[in-house]
């Protein structure tokens, strides 16, 4: 199984943290980054193979990664140099890919089964698989419906639920088949193509747990809760090892080529998909 992370953001709503550190490379607790969380969470769950896109201090990212061999990954690289929107990166790197792929924004935790996702998806035959999320929204004030200057209806306080995308897909070739690559894709773009043509995606629903360090306070709520939550998000981890801290090591210079994979990078964008 292969994932694709998108790490290439500039996370500049997560500042003054990302200043110095790409967003994924933010700490969580007192011995994680995002990244390794993930990384490790993938490997639990049977993947192999992993391609990170990297843009905005993407170098401090493969001096962090490397090679992925410590996590038990094979892990290659995609340089982006260019917005491309959320699924843009994915053209520039087709031939690289399998016919049925995960793709994740690199900042969120989250329990969910990554690896059942993709079995999802591939099941289901449809060309995009969205993972989604239960939200709720109170609405605080009494709400009102109208009609020809009369009021019709009356809610006091209501609440909409609704359901959002957690950031994670499971992503078939055959999706971005007509699209070019090197020019920008965003998620909405295809969603929305794949519902003109009749080819909706499909839904993974999820209700575990789910936060996306998007904010400060998104960032001060995963800390807050990460002694909690640390058994839920890795219970593959022995609650009596204390487990080996990776250090961010100088970052070496930026080559056209990767060695820590022998595989070549590929130019394309500098997105994670979201709002920064």
């Amino acid at each position: 199984m292969h994932a694709v992370i998108l790490a290439g953001g500039k996370g500049v709503r997560l500042r003054p943290y990302t200043t110095a550190l790409p967003k994924p490379l933010v700490p969580i607790g007192d011995q994680h980054a995002i990244l390794e969380i993930v990384m490790r969470q993938l490997a639990a769950a049977g993947f192999k193979t992993v391609t990170l896109a990297i843009g905005h201090l993407g170098h401090i990212i493969r001096a962090y990664v490397g090679n992925g061999s410590q996590w038990g990954l094979r892990v290659g690289y995609a340089v982006e140099d260019s917005p491309l929107g959320t699924m843009g990166p994915l053209l520039t790197m087709q031939d690289r890919l399998p016919e049925h792929f995960l793709v994740m924004n690199g900042d969120i935790l989250t329990d969910l089964d990554f690896a059942g996702v993709l079995k999802h998806h591939e099941a289901s035959g449809a060309p995009l698989t969205i993972a989604t999320y239960a939200r709720q929204v109170k609405i605080d004030f009494g709400v009102l419906t109208s009609a020809s200057g009369s009021i019709t209806g009356f809610q006091e306080k209501p609440s909409i639920d609704y359901r959002v995308s957690m950031g994670v897909y499971g992503v078939s070739r055959s999706a971005l088949a007509k699209y070019t690559p090197g020019l920008p894709l965003g998620f909405d773009e295809l969603v929305l193509d794949l519902l003109a043509a009749k080819t909706p995606p499909s839904a993974y629903e999820f209700g575990g747990y789910w936060l996306d360090i998007g904010r400060p306070d998104d960032y001060d709520r995963a800390n807050a809760e990460f002694s909690t939550i640390r058994p839920v998000l890795m219970p593959f981890e022995s609650a009596a090892i204390t487990p080996e801290v990776a250090e961010l090591p100088v970052p070496a210079p930026r080559t056209a080529f990767d060695d820590t994979t022998d595989e070549p990078t590929t130019v394309g964008a500098q997105s994670d998909g979201r709002a920064a």
